[in-house]
C-alpha cells in the first residue's frame, strides 16, 4: 500500500466528471490497490473521508467514515429525502487551509457497490450524509468552495478563532 499525492485545487482532474467503474474493472488488481491505498491516504491525513479524483484518479470511488469505520462505495449515487438543508463548515484536503459554510441535504439515499461488487442502499442523515454528499461531488467535478454560503470562506486558522464570533457559533 502506499499514500498517494493530492490533488489541490486548480488541478483538472478535480474539475472533470469521473469515469464508472463497473463490475468488471472493481474485481481487477488496479483498482484494487487504488482503493487500499486510498484508505491508506486517508487515513494518514487524518480524513473522515476521500474521493478517487483527489488522488489523480478519475473514477467514481469514494472512500469514507459515516459511522461504522471506513469503507469504499463504488460508483455511488445519492438521492436527497428532504429539501431542509445542514450547514457545516467543510474543509477538504484538495483545498488546504480553509473552511466554508456549505448547506447540504440533511437526509439522503445512497446506492453504490462495496469493493467486493456487492450493491447496498443506505439512508444517511445529519453529518454523515454531509460527509457523503461532499465526497461524491468530487465524483462530479464539484468541490465545496462552489458552494458555500457567501462570505464564509476562511482559513482554518481564523476559523477556529472567530467562527464563534462572526457566525454566533453556528456550524
Amino acid at each position: 500500500m502506499a499514500i498517494l499525492k493530492i490533488a489541490r485545487m486548480g488541478h483538472p482532474v478535480l474539475r472533470t466528471t469521473a469515469a464508472p467503474v463497473g463490475r468488471e474493472r472493481l474485481a481487477t488488481p488496479e483498482v484494487q490497490r487504488l482503493v487500499d491505498d486510498m484508505l491508506e491516504t486517508v487515513r494518514d491525513y487524518d480524513g473522515v473521508g476521500l474521493a478517487a479524483p483527489q488522488v489523480h484518479a478519475s473514477l467514481r470511488i469514494v472512500v469514507l467514515d459515516v459511522g461504522a469505520g471506513m469503507e469504499a462505495w463504488i460508483d455511488p449515487v445519492i438521492e436527497p429525502l428532504t429539501e431542509e438543508l445542514a450547514y457545516t463548515f467543510e474543509g477538504c484536503l484538495s483545498v488546504p487551509g480553509l473552511r466554508g459554510l456549505v448547506g447540504r441535504p440533511r437526509a439522503i439515499r445512497v446506492r453504490a457497490s462495496t469493493r467486493e461488487g456487492q450493491p447496498f442502499e443506505r439512508r444517511l442523515e445529519g453529518f454523515s450524509a454531509i460527509v457523503a454528499g461532499h465526497e461524491c461531488d468530487h465524483l462530479d467535478g464539484v468541490l465545496y468552495v462552489d458552494k458555500i454560503v457567501p462570505r464564509t470562506l476562511m482559513f482554518t486558522e481564523e476559523y477556529r478563532r472567530y467562527a464563534g464570533e462572526l457566525f454566533g457559533g453556528e456550524e
